[in-house]
């Protein structure tokens, strides 16, 4: 299996965020990279670079007043007098159909969910560099590989089609599920991270061609809160093609992988030709988040779950952050594929 990964992906180094009202060191950082990319080399992946696929595959699933916005705000944001140094959203609308603002606040507002997704110079690249990669390991799968490994951050789960959340910029996930639709009628995207895929879902919550599947810590009282729950189902053609799988707190291996085989079963009754892991390694039960206790050998059965559906795989990084068993816990999933 290849390892799929861009050091251009090093340029967002966000220097914090913001939870409960307080100021904390942002855990989103490149050094999560340098643990992913050990591991997927210890677990015997070989190393490429994306190619550099332009826009083309963001832009087939985010609108372009939110790829314009990424590209340009961070210099237009330093323009104003007295502006912090990365942008960070002050103000946002009640609605999402109301007027488009002109000014930089107002778009920051408009296309940034909350204060955990700061951008810098470099992020613009980052991201994009973090989405090519994505392509990349589908085009891989649509080549003929068995599956291969994404090693995207910033990570893309919490990123709408024109809203940034939750260290998300550009959905991978669901960029790396639409480049699988130019061969497969319908595809599969299961979301495993600790945190609910909410962009993921309303990426494709009105369509009948990707299935989306998410098991995650219950958000009555977690990011991201608003979505995620139980009674989310898709709506018009997508109706019956989003099941959300919440947990509660604490949950560990057994609890975890009785949900999973639920989506799995869910997922062979779609019946599609390929599929998307958005591989969150945050369920750990040592991660910094501390929501859910998955094991390190814990992961490795959720792959080897995962695997039985016997589907070409595209595996795209999610969350999962900087702790003494992150690169063990990916290894763990990978020795099992």
């Amino acid at each position: 299996m290849k390892v799929v990964f861009s050091e251009t992906q090093r340029r967002h180094d966000p220097s914090f965020f913001l939870s409960s009202g307080t100021q904390r060191p942002n855990p989103e950082v490149p050094r999560r990279c340098d643990i992913l990319l050990r591991a997927a080399l210890g677990a015997g992946l070989t190393q490429i670079a994306p190619d550099d696929a332009g826009l083309a595959p963001v832009a087939a699933v985010h609108k372009p007043d939110y790829i314009h916005f990424l590209r340009h705000i961070h210099a237009r944001w330093r323009e104003i007098d007295g502006a912090s140094a990365e942008v960070i959203p002050n103000i946002h609308p009640d609605r999402r159909n109301g007027a488009y603002p002109a000014s930089a606040v107002g778009q920051a507002g408009y296309h940034m969910a909350d204060t955990a997704c700061p951008i810098s110079a470099g992020t613009y690249e980052a991201a994009l560099a973090s989405a090519h990669t994505a392509y990349h390991a589908a085009g891989l799968v649509l080549d003929g590989e068995r599956a291969a490994y994404a090693l995207c951050r910033p990570p893309g789960h919490h990123a709408f089609a024109d809203l940034a959340g939750g260290f998300c910029f550009f959905n991978n996930s669901g960029i790396a599920a639409q480049a699988l639709r130019s061969r497969y009628d319908r595809v599969a995207i299961l979301d495993v991270d600790l945190h609910h895929g909410n962009g993921t879902q309303g990426m494709f919550y009105g369509r009948s061609d990707i299935f989306t599947v998410s098991v995650h810590a219950d958000p009555i009282r977690f990011y991201p809160f608003f979505w995620g729950h139980a009674d989310e189902r898709g709506e018009g053609e997508g109706l019956g093609y989003n099941l959300n799988l919440p947990l509660p707190r604490k949950t560990g291996d057994e609890g975890f992988l009785t949900a999973l085989d639920v989506a799995l079963d869910r997922i062979a009754a779609f019946a599609p030709g390929a599929l998307v892991v958005a591989l969150g390694l945050d369920a750990f039960e040592g991660d910094p988040f501390q929501e859910l206790t998955v094991t390190t050998k814990g992961f490795g059965r959720i792959a080897a779950r995962i695997a039985s559906l016997g589907l070409p795989m595209a595996i795209v990084q999610e969350g999962g952050y900087v702790c003494d068993a992150l690169g063990d816990n990916l290894a763990s999933f990978l020795g099992e594929l």
